[in-house]
């Protein structure tokens, strides 16, 4: 068993401010360790809120730019309509050269449809890179 002093002996009040000086101690430590756990706590809480914001500003990119492309992709299919009719046109006009020259016996030049035209995704030129910055994305 652990032996007990008398409350009346001399080590006892040396002990006693020991014990009571190993108190206050770890009461500090603890103190000190609850704030350091809060300023961590909100440190955190300060990277969510900014995480959140920075994920914000990202979807609202996100949908800009898909509705960007939704509207190139549209824009793009009523030019490719577009040209389908206008070489169509070209067609017909080019066949009534054709029965024009025949009938009025003259030599009517009759321009060819260029192949891009025709094909406008085989583009006779390389394809080049289109530079992009983040300007072109409103925010």
């Amino acid at each position: 068993m652990a032996s007990k002093q008398q409350p009346n002996s001399p080590g006892s009040s040396e002990g006693d401010e020991r014990k009571r000086k190993r108190m206050l101690s770890n009461r500090e430590s603890a103190r000190r360790s609850r704030m350091r756990k809060q300023k961590h706590l909100d440190e955190l809480i300060g990277q969510v809120s900014q995480m959140q914001e920075e994920n914000k500003k990202l979807r609202t990119m996100t949908d800009n730019s898909a509705d960007m492309y939704i509207n190139f992709a549209s824009e793009n299919n009523v030019l490719r309509a577009h040209l389908s009719q206008l070489t169509d046109r070209l067609r017909c006009l080019n066949s009534v050269l054709e029965i024009a020259s025949e009938v009025s016996g003259l030599d009517v030049d009759i321009p060819t449809i260029p192949d891009s035209l025709l094909e406008p995704w085989q583009l006779p030129c390389p394809v080049q890179r289109i530079p992009a910055s983040v300007q072109m994305f409103p925010c």
